[in-house]
């Protein structure tokens, strides 16, 4: 009774561990150059680049890794000036956040789910946002709800 079972482990796929080595590579690199960028900022080589660079906020990483170029900067956040949702808006919002779909809100206010649709892509526009999350995220922000 004294049987003892042995472990064997499958060998993997080449096609896995190549990609698994090229992103442990990407992760090693990246953690490398994000140690030394506070130190030495990189001075953009084109116009074109400096446009791009001062586009997209601080560059805190711009390496290449096996062809791929990989890009990491800090995004500026500009002070945002806070939104005005109508009073229609701000009801179909916090129903919305409370996690009601369109056909409910539609019936709980009386309007037709079209209506629903039209504030939603409406308050979508306000905000700069393309999910219901973002929406809600943006308004809990700005403390409209």
């Amino acid at each position: 009774m004294g049987a003892k079972v042995a472990k064997t482990q499958r060998p993997k796929p080449k096609a896995r561990d190549e990609e698994s080595s090229a992103f442990e590579t990407l992760v090693r690199q990246l953690v490398a150059h994000a140690r030394h960028a506070g130190a030495q900022p990189s001075a953009p080589t084109t116009p074109d680049e400096a446009t791009a660079k001062e586009d997209s906020g601080e560059v805190l990483v711009d390496c290449e890794v096996d062809g791929v170029r990989c890009v990491l900067a800090r995004a500026h956040s500009a002070p945002a000036e806070p939104v005005r949702l109508s009073p229609r808006e701000l009801e179909v919002a916090r129903m919305i956040a409370k996690g009601y779909p369109n056909k409910i809100i539609a019936s709980v206010l009386d309007i037709s789910v079209w209506t629903v649709s039209t504030h939603l892509r409406r308050i979508f526009a306000k905000l700069g946002v393309s999910s219901r999350a973002a929406m809600v995220t943006s308004i809990f922000k700005h403390r409209q709800l």
